[in-house]
């Protein structure tokens, strides 16, 4: 192929579609930041296009599991009997556990929201 072959030289490629179907091209094309023409063309060729929205999940899923780190470590500090935790009662430990457990419903909901976009991705 030649070197100086750019895209802009060549014929472009028509598609055609239905007003709905050209609105759900350009939202998909604007969620991965991308222009129409290159988000058409990743797709076509069978490249996987990730959302802007995946790294935002990540993100929060990473923030999440921070939070289950730091109350993971404090409960090992109460079940080792650290002279820092001599002053939990049991309603600070049960409250403890009930943040975990809110913690860990909070990153179920961000897996099927990653899930959910990544099946709307996958429609076709």
């Amino acid at each position: 192929m030649n070197e100086k072959c750019t895209r802009k030289g060549t014929p472009p490629v028509k598609v055609y579609c239905l007003p709905h179907e050209r609105a759900q091209l350009q939202a998909d094309a604007r969620a991965a930041r991308k222009s129409l023409s290159t988000y058409m063309l990743n797709v076509c060729l069978g490249y996987q296009v990730r959302s802007m929205t995946d790294g935002r999940l990540i993100e929060e899923l990473l923030r999440v599991n921070a939070d289950l780190g730091r109350l993971g470590g404090l409960q090992k500090l109460w079940l080792t009997n650290d002279e820092r935790t001599a002053a939990f009662g049991v309603s600070t430990i049960r409250a403890l556990l009930a943040k975990i457990e809110a913690t860990q419903t909070e990153v179920l909901a961000v897996v099927r929201e990653v899930l959910m976009s990544r099946a709307d991705r996958d429609r076709f």
